[in-house]
């Protein structure tokens, strides 16, 4: 099931080599809902996908395509564990809003029939 969500970059992070062929590249999103409480959820980016977050920097406003995944882990000890991640799909920055009011509209304006004078 894949799910999005839209917030400001709040820290970006090294790609780290897990294990010989997985590799993952973490960030950190805050995603103010409720701006009195924002929240600032980690991502991840796996694989060939690390390099999608180069072009990308703190402050950036992106919309995240993802996927909820989890896992059971057992510890040596015998303790079994729950982890959750948040797998990152597609990542694309938001285009910047203006605050320079309504729209233009380039050309002549609409023919209403209407005598000018």
């Amino acid at each position: 099931m894949g799910l999005a969500a839209t917030g400001r970059i709040h820290a970006v992070f090294e790609s780290k080599q897990i294990t010989e062929r997985f590799r993952k590249r973490e960030f950190v999103l805050e995603m103010g809902d409720n701006p009195q409480y924002p929240q600032f959820v980690l991502f991840q980016l796996t694989g060939n996908r690390c390099e999608a977050l180069d072009d990308f920097a703190e402050g950036d406003e992106v919309r995240v395509d993802f996927s909820l995944r989890g896992r059971e882990w057992t510890s040596p000890k015998n303790e079994v564990r729950y982890f959750n991640s948040l797998d990152v799909w597609t990542l694309e920055k938001l285009a910047a809003q203006s605050n320079a009011g309504p729209p233009s509209h380039d050309g002549p304006p609409p023919d209403t029939g209407d005598i000018p004078f």
